[in-house]
């Protein structure tokens, strides 16, 4: 006898193969059967026919290593489907830290508002979050960017040999504890400041265990080609696995930019590196809004940043920037780039900056900078974005079948102390409108192919033995959507609408939603051993 049958649904098992109209039987967390099941006994039968049953959705790169402890119901993510999230990814995590003062200055949208413990080690960030009532299930990467400022703070240097040592332990350490793998955010301070020499060793850390380097690339416009070589370089000669974090070049990357790198690819392939890489569904790319401050900027801590910010000669310097982080900027593209978090101008978040200056009467530039001192000690939560990719930049991408797709955005929801808090313009609805528009308007893929794009393909490189299939023995975290209403209804305007389509959500057994509606179950579960 089955805990529940999902009765006669259309299933898109995960691995691309065509769907097939089968019943699901669970039993506790698991999936015990799939097949002809009705002459079986269950507790529960839910009949999902008509609508397509597939994994649950695996968002193999989030930034939502706070706001999980924050507020564990991850509603933003559920509601379209997705059951397992992986944080710490561009460098950027929450772990580990020298003392307890600085989380706040490497945890990605941290709020005062939440009651949180104290940690030190990684080990001690997933105990608290194993003490959280999780929605989603939960992988944690160690980034370069906390193991950094834990060895050296904010100095203006990448670390000598003795000091990347010490850093290479405390890598070493993390994955001991239970990290999933290490990534860098080369275009991030203080990721910005070094070099392969200095990220080699850590990586070799990952490579000894078989885990995931994950890399936010150091360049993907003018010099796309430098950045992605850098990235193979390093992977190449630590021996790591190498995930290319959100792969699409940027506004100022020639046409040509994204088949030039696909050929980098293969070549290094050819000579046994193993890399794979994700994309974000969407055109517009979103960032830390203190990224666009060159590095000598950013250097010496929040106070000397805020410093620089006030001080109209240091102000000039700064938008003189030969090479800021995003190019649209230096082409004064200003209604091209929107506000998209912030807590002293939340009242500005989803107006575009040729639209704020006019409203101050200042630069749109000189807005931006005023932003970021008027947030003061939230400047590091500051997000905005911009119109910065292209569709078939994307399309080439999901053509090649080692593509994920990912979210690159935080699990909040649009009430309790998460409500003001925005992870992306599509951050209530990537997964939706990854299948409304690339799969059921546009036919990139077919929904099968797209499917196994954010269940299976994650999963095995993550190396979760036990979710993204549905398949007896898988831990049962399923989606039950209908493929011909799934749409995402978030705008820059209103970014917090639910997208619309999904049915049912079951985590690790247990309906997250049902019929449409979010229920109290919060079943997640911190996965450190990742065999599920």
């Amino acid at each position: 006898m089955f805990d529940l049958i999902l009765k006669g649904g259309d299933v898109v098992d995960g691995t691309g193969d065509k769907a097939h109209t089968a019943d699901i039987g669970i039993t506790g967390d698991h999936i015990a059967a799939v097949g002809a099941l009705e002459a079986n006994e269950a507790s529960q039968i839910v009949d999902v026919t008509g609508l397509t049953v597939s994994p649950g959705f695996i968002d193999m790169h989030t930034h939502s290593d706070f706001t999980l402890l924050a507020d564990g119901r991850a509603e933003s993510q559920v509601h379209q489907g997705v059951t397992t999230e992986v944080v710490g990814q561009c460098g950027i995590s929450c772990a580990p830290v020298c003392d307890h003062h600085a989380i706040p200055s490497v945890s990605p949208w941290y709020t005062d508002k939440a009651d949180h413990p104290h940690w030190h080690s990684f080990g001690e960030y997933l105990d608290a979050l194993d003490r959280t009532e999780l929605g989603v299930n939960v992988m944690a990467f160690v980034g370069h960017g906390s193991i950094h400022r834990a060895v050296l703070g904010e100095a203006l240097r990448a670390g000598e040999p003795d000091e990347i040592a010490q850093m290479s332990k405390m890598v070493d350490q993390a994955l001991e504890e239970g990290a999933g793998g290490f990534s860098t955010g080369l275009e991030y301070w203080p990721g910005i400041l070094a070099a392969p020499e200095h990220i080699v060793p850590m990586c070799e850390q990952a490579a000894r265990r078989g885990r995931l380097y994950a890399t936010h690339v150091r360049n993907r416009d003018t010099q796309y080609d430098l950045g992605f070589a850098e990235a193979i370089a390093t992977a190449r000669q630590a021996g790591a696995k190498l995930q290319i974090s959100h792969i699409q070049p940027k506004f100022g990357a020639p046409d040509y930019a994204m088949d030039h790198t696909l050929d980098m690819i293969d070549a290094a392939r050819r000579h046994d590196v193993d890399i794979a890489f994700d994309v974000i569904p969407h055109d517009w790319n979103h960032t830390l809004m203190a990224a666009i401050l060159p590095k000598w900027a950013q250097a010496g801590g929040l106070d000397e940043v805020l410093k620089r910010l006030a001080d109209p000669e240091q102000r000039e310097r700064i938008k003189a920037n030969p090479q800021p982080m995003w190019l649209i900027v230096k082409a004064r593209h200003w209604g091209d780039i929107v506000l998209l978090n912030a807590t002293v101008n939340r009242d500005l978040v989803g107006a575009d900056f040729a639209e704020i200056g006019r409203m101050r009467g200042v630069d749109p530039y000189d807005a931006v900078l005023d932003i970021l001192l008027e947030e003061g000690e939230n400047l590091m939560s500051v997000f905005w974005s911009s119109k910065s990719f292209r569709d078939q930049d994307i399309d080439l991408c999901l053509q090649q079948p080692e593509c994920a797709v990912i979210s690159d955005t935080v699990a909040v929801a649009p009430d309790g102390i998460l409500k003001d808090h925005v992870g992306s313009l599509s951050g209530y609805g990537w997964a939706a409108r990854f299948l409304q528009y690339y799969v059921r308007d546009r036919a990139v893929l077919s929904l099968p192919n797209a499917i196994r794009r954010v269940t299976s393909v994650p999963a095995d490189r993550l190396g979760l033995k036990n979710r993204g299939r549905l398949k007896r023995g898988h831990k049962a975290d399923i989606c039950v959507f209908d493929p011909a209403n799934i749409a995402s209804n978030c705008s820059a305007r209103h970014p917090r609408r639910y997208a619309s389509g999904i049915a049912h959500v079951l985590v690790n057994g247990r309906f997250a939603m049902r019929n449409g509606s979010r229920t109290d179950q919060n079943a997640g579960e911190v996965l450190r051993d990742f065999a599920g």
